[in-house]
């Protein structure tokens, strides 16, 4: 078995795909550090008004990005390699109805600006993000550079847009820039990356920007991908309806406080991602040959998971205020009692994200939509309890209560997924760690 792992691991296959993912892990966790430090001097310089402002904005348009995407992006990458269909056709078909979608997402925002009397300066950014919709249909050009294994383009492309938005966001601050020009810039920071892609297309290629488009392949493509559009629209309202409630119940100010705290919990979300993509071909390994050896290596995945989450989640509980203070200033003080609670939603976050490479390896994509909807349903009624009782606090509880529900409880529901709960439980009361201690 050794040997032939090391075979594996010398293959020029392995070293092909070992690139492409490191190119994107690099550059995720780049965007992650950079976005983590930009954003910390834009909300210490905006203050908690107009950051709050802005992130609801972003939070408004997130829910309605699974319109413009259409779930369509993975099945694209699973077409481009079935070679069933010219690559332009499949690309172009896409990128149509995508566009289509970012058309009704800007029809949707100005219907909302009418029948709820929106601020001006909320308007005009929720215009702004709006139209980011119709540069994100060109992300068409990322998935096809992802089925030939050549995500060191669309990499190249993210990072020149972020050192450009980086910049062009500090010189914003330097010169006191009111707060539709930040929303400008991440406007400009998505053209550019739209150039990016469109340069190296064109480039590796070797042809023009000549997409067409085919309404049979349309047809074909939305009857693949409605499931994916459910999925996508449950995922969004999951994600994001935390910050739009807050502001429709309580204030922007409020959007401010907990966006601030968020930020700092969601920046260790790439820790998972990372160890799971780097892990997980070893677990599939093992599938092949040993369902005992399969398990017990998923279970040393979800026990690794579960302790890198807390040996994060107590200190920056214990050390919440202060750091809070040092990044964003005394101005920002409530978002420590929220960091406080929320870093603790990492411990699910980090078994959803190790659980979901099983799930794809069992076939069973299906559950993972109905926990995320259990999840979200849970989600919403929680914040709307919660947030009128108790405010921005009660927001953070409902988000680690329905992350508890979608990632633990809910696989208890279902006889297939039920080993599931087991094994995440046992990583929870370190049970296979104390056992492997009281052998030794």
């Amino acid at each position: 078995m050794i040997d032939s792992l090391v075979k594996f691991v010398k293959s020029e296959g392995f070293k092909k795909y070992f690139a492409n993912t490191s190119w994107v892990i690099g550059e995720k966790i780049l965007r992650i550090i950079a976005a983590l430090v930009i954003s910390v001097w834009v909300a210490r310089y905006l203050g908690p008004d107009d950051f709050g402002t802005l992130n609801y904005a972003q939070s408004l348009v997130g829910l309605l990005t699974a319109i413009s995407t259409l779930g369509l992006n993975g099945i694209l990458v699973r077409e481009i390699l079935q070679n069933k269909v010219n690559s332009n056709k499949l690309i172009g078909t896409v990128f149509i109805l995508q566009t289509i979608g970012s058309v009704i997402i800007m029809l949707s925002i100005f219907l909302f600006i009418y029948f709820t009397k929106t601020a001006e300066i909320t308007s005009k950014i929720l215009i702004i993000f709006g139209a980011i919709t119709f540069l994100q249909s060109f992300n068409v050009i990322e998935s096809f550079f992802q089925s030939k294994v050549l995500s060191k383009y669309t990499v190249k492309s993210s990072v020149i847009s972020l050192i450009i938005s980086s910049i062009l966001k500090i010189l914003l601050i330097v010169y006191k820039f009111p707060l539709i020009y930040f929303a400008i810039v991440m406007f400009i920071e998505n053209l550019v990356l739209v150039f990016g892609y469109v340069y190296y297309y064109n480039k590796k290629n070797d042809v023009n920007f000549n997409f067409s488009f085919s309404i049979k392949l349309a047809k074909s493509l939305l009857k693949d991908s409605w499931p994916l559009i459910l999925s996508s629209i449950v995922v969004s309202i999951y994600m994001k309806i935390d910050q739009v409630m807050i502001k429709e119940m309580i204030s922007s100010k409020a959007v401010g406080f907990y966006s601030a705290a968020v930020r700092l919990s969601e920046a260790w979300y790439f820790v998972p991602t990372v160890i799971g993509s780097s892990l997980f071909p070893a677990i599939m390994n093992a599938k092949k040959n040993s369902t005992k050896v399969y398990y017990e290596r998923l279970q040393n995945l979800y026990d690794l998971m579960f302790l890198l989450a807390i040996v994060i989640a107590i200190p920056i509980s214990l050390v919440s205020k202060p750091l809070v203070q040092f990044l964003y200033g005394t101005e920002y003080i409530q978002s420590s009692e929220i960091l406080t609670i929320h870093i603790w939603t990492g411990i699910f976050v980090f078994l959803g994200v190790s659980r979901s490479g099983w799930i794809i390896a069992e076939n069973l994509q299906k559950f993972s939509t109905i926990y995320l909807s259990i999840g979200m349903i849970t989600n919403v009624s929680l914040n709307y309890i919660f947030i009128n009782n108790y405010g921005i606090t009660g927001a953070a509880y409902a988000t680690l209560i329905s992350q508890s529900v979608s990632v633990l409880f809910a696989p208890l529901i279902f006889k297939e997924t039920r080993i599931s709960f087991t094994m995440m439980f046992k990583s929870m009361t370190l049970s296979t760690i104390i056992k492997k201690i009281l052998k030794k």
